[in-house]
């Protein structure tokens, strides 16, 4: 057995399975994969990495097993696939994610083929598991997939606690104790027991305050999406010759490296390094934007993005259009038990469709580019999108705070 100190969970008990894991080459790459990828350029302190989050996830894990009596070899299967769950994540966690499936096809839970080979896979035969079952349970599928993914995985209620911690922001802070005593099955589902509707909204709000406070604040998406397309160029890029598989498999630092020392994604590099990162043209709500354009695949905000640039009469590279998805909540689907049958937390909570309309609300389109562009970018960028803005377009700074398109940002 191992006893490892950990600044969430106090002194985390590492032992069987897992215990040989932990010093596999593959795990111990998440040592150098940020948990929150650029994140760490708005809160100093959010250095934590996806190796400390899997010991947190593993804890969970163990906890929860205990709760639902879980023991035998069908534990030990979770708690492998606990400890695992994060090995297929590329540098930078989720921040090249979508860049890398769009060439691979694979997202960071598809990991059968990671646990299958290598030293993880004969750690797992030495212990009589069968890596694809492990690979199965990390997917979220089968009975207990849902511990490890799904709408109350201990991977949501570590990472919110952890992300809290780390960035000193205090809305992530849930009873996570709560939420593992209270798990139960319930026809093969996986709930909250009777007389927990509000421990399955402490959940629910924690999520979405943290959202636009850390995992989409302006400068966090900004910085991701310049990682972004300076991994676009290093994959493009003839002199490198990189395949997207071979990107997945970095860490941070090789991917900073390789950034480094391209000549085509260098200038991105440095304004990484320095944070001399680039600022907000355009800040549209949802309602400003054409349902064409939410909707829009990768070729086609490129192709708006070569038009703005072409317009505006700048580089291409100094225009960056980011797009998120239409707002959604997971956490809603969490099943509780109410009067003796499940029910669907979005069916129960007055509270989601108030929560709904929070994150509607905080939707935006950005355009981003270098300060001094920022107006004439802005402008070209309204007319092309076709964005329903009223007023002129005005860039200004007022109060230290940027008001773009009439509209204040903090």
């Amino acid at each position: 057995m191992k006893i490892i100190k950990d600044s969430v969970h106090d002194h985390i008990q590492v032992d069987g399975v897992a215990r040989e894991l932990l010093d596999t080459p593959e795990l111990q790459r998440l040592r150098r994969i940020s948990q929150l990828g650029t994140v760490s350029l708005v809160y100093p302190s959010a250095n934590h990495t996806r190796f400390e989050h899997s010991l947190g996830v593993y804890h969970l894990a163990c906890e929860a097993l205990e709760q639902l009596a879980v023991d035998g070899r069908r534990a030990e299967r979770v708690r492998a696939a606990a400890m695992l769950h994060d090995v297929g994540h590329g540098p930078f966690s989720h921040n090249i994610e979508s860049l890398t499936h769009r060439r691979t096809g694979r997202y960071h839970d598809d990991v059968h083929e990671l646990l299958a080979d290598g030293a993880v896979g004969d750690v797992l035969r030495d212990h009589g598991l069968e890596p694809a079952a492990v690979a199965d349970l990390v997917a979220g599928e089968g009975r207990f997939g849902q511990l490890v993914s799904g709408e109350l995985d201990v991977d949501r209620m570590d990472y919110l606690v952890r992300d809290a911690h780390h960035t000193g922001v205090p809305y992530g802070t849930i009873d996570h104790g709560r939420l593992v005593r209270e798990l139960t099955f319930v026809d093969g589902e996986l709930v909250l027991d009777e007389g927990n509707v509000q421990t399955a909204e402490s959940l629910l709000v924690a999520r979405a305050l943290m959202n636009p406070t850390v995992y989409s604040h302006s400068v966090a998406r900004i910085s991701k999406a310049m990682l972004r397309r300076a991994s676009e160029r290093l994959l493009e890029s003839p002199a490198t010759d990189l395949e997207a598989e071979t990107l997945q498999r970095m860490d941070d630092h090789d991917l900073i490296a390789a950034l480094r020392s391209c000549d085509e994604t260098a200038a991105f590099s440095r304004r990484l390094d320095h944070r001399d990162l680039f600022k907000r043209a355009v800040w549209a709500e949802m309602d400003d934007v054409p349902g064409g354009i939410i909707e829009a695949d990768h070729g086609t905000i490129r192709e708006f993005e070569r038009e703005i640039s072409d317009r505006a009469g700048v580089d291409p590279d100094h225009v960056i259009l980011d797009v998120p998805s239409r707002p959604s909540m997971t956490e809603s689907t969490t099943r509780v038990m109410v009067n003796g049958e499940i029910r669907r937390l979005g069916q129960q909570s007055p509270l989601v469709d108030a929560l709904r309309a929070a994150q509607y609300s905080q939707w935006r389109l950005g355009v981003y580019s270098p300060p001094d562009l920022r107006e004439r970018i802005g402008r070209t960028a309204v007319d092309v999108l076709g964005l329903d803005i009223d007023g002129a377009l005005v860039t200004e700074v007022r109060d230290g705070r940027d008001a773009t398109l009439d509209q204040f940002v903090d």
